[in-house]
């Protein structure tokens, strides 16, 4: 499996879309599992 991690720009607007409220179901899924994969180090 390849080791791959969501980017800053791509993590900051994963953020964005779990925290309006009129975002779908399926958006939201989608964008926690972007955060999910960021890598943890700073």
């Amino acid at each position: 499996m390849a080791n791959k991690t969501t980017s800053r720009k791509a993590a900051s607007a994963a953020s964005a879309v779990l925290r309006d409220r009129r975002t779908s179901k399926t958006s939201k899924t989608a964008a926690a599992s972007a955060l999910a994969q960021r890598s943890k180090k700073k």
